[in-house]
C-alpha cells in the first residue's frame, strides 16, 4: 500500500469514528433509529383476538342469557304500558304452516341451526351445518344441554300464541319474518323438556321453572309483543309486570 492509499483509509476511519460519536454507524446504528422497523417487530394488538368480539353480559356476568334485541328492563316497562290489551282471538284456521319456518340462512344452514351456533358454546359443524358438538344453557330450567338433540329452539312468543293476538290478520311473508326472527329477542335454545311444557302458552299459564330468568323472560316477550304490534290479555300484562319486577333496574 503507498502512503497515498494508507494516507487516504485513514481519513476514512476518522470519518466513521467520528460519525459513530453522533449518530452511529452501519446497520447496528440504523436498527436502532427506524421507528418503521421498531413498530414491525413489535407484537400484534387487537383484531379477532381469541374469539368473536361479542359481548354477551347480562349485567351479572353469566355471559349465557343475552337475546339480540332485548332491551333495558326500563325500557320493556314503558313498552308493556303501551300494548294493546284484548280478549284472546279465536284459533279458527291456525295451522303452524301459516308461518313459515327454520327458512334457509344460507351456507346450508337453517334458521334452527343458526340459532343452535348463536347461543352454544364451542359449537362444531357437520358439512350439512347440523350441530355435532357443544354446550348449551337452557334459559328456562337453568340447565346444561350437552347435545343439539337435547335443545329445541323456542319462539319466545309462540306462533299459536301470536295467532291469538293479531297474527291471524298478517300476510304470510309477515308470519315467516316473525317465525325466523334472527333481530329481535323472539328465538332461542331451550331445553326439549322446558320448551314442550311452555307450549303455547302465555306467561300468565307458564313461568320459566328457574326464577333467576323471570326478568330476561318478561323483557324478551314484551319486546316481541310490541315490535310486532301483538295484543296481551289482562292477566298476561300483570304477570309480565310481575317478571319484570324481579330485574334489578
Amino acid at each position: 500500500m503507498t502512503w497515498s492509499q494508507r494516507r487516504l483509509t485513514g481519513l476514512v476511519a476518522g470519518v466513521c469514528a467520528a460519525g459513530i460519536a453522533l449518530s452511529g454507524c452501519g446497520k447496528q446504528a440504523d436498527e436502532r433509529s427506524s421507528p418503521d422497523r421498531a413498530a414491525s417487530s413489535a407484537p400484534a394488538t387487537g383484531g379477532k383476538g381469541g374469539g368473536k368480539g361479542t359481548d354477551k353480559s347480562n349485567g351479572k356476568g353469566s355471559g349465557k342469557d343475552v337475546l339480540p334485541g332485548l332491551p333495558s328492563a326500563e325500557q320493556a316497562r314503558k313498552m308493556l304500558g303501551k300494548l294493546t290489551v284484548a280478549k284472546s282471538r279465536p284459533m279458527t284456521g291456525y295451522s303452524r304452516n301459516a308461518f313459515p319456518h327454520w327458512a334457509q340462512q344460507g351456507d346450508r344452514c337453517d334458521t334452527r341451526e343458526t340459532v343452535l351456533e348463536r347461543d352454544g358454546q364451542g359449537v362444531k359443524r357437520d358439512d350439512q351445518c347440523r350441530a355435532v358438538s357443544g354446550t348449551w344453557h337452557s334459559l328456562y330450567d337453568d340447565k346444561t344441554l350437552t347435545s343439539a338433540s337435547q335443545a329445541d329452539i323456542d319462539h319466545m312468543v309462540p306462533l299459536a300464541n301470536a295467532w291469538r293476538s293479531g297474527a291471524d290478520s298478517w300476510t304470510t311473508e309477515k308470519r315467516k319474518q316473525f317465525a325466523n326472527d334472527l333481530t329481535h329477542p323472539q328465538l332461542l335454545a331451550a331445553s326439549a323438556a322446558s320448551n314442550r311444557s311452555k307450549g303455547d302458552q302465555g306467561p300468565d299459564q307458564w313461568q320459566p321453572p328457574a326464577k333467576s330468568a323471570w326478568c330476561v323472560y318478561g323483557r324478551a316477550w314484551t319486546s316481541v309483543k310490541d315490535t310486532y304490534g301483538l295484543t296481551v290479555t289482562d292477566e298476561e300484562k300483570k304477570m309480565l309486570g310481575t317478571m319484570l319486577g324481579t330485574c334489578n333496574s
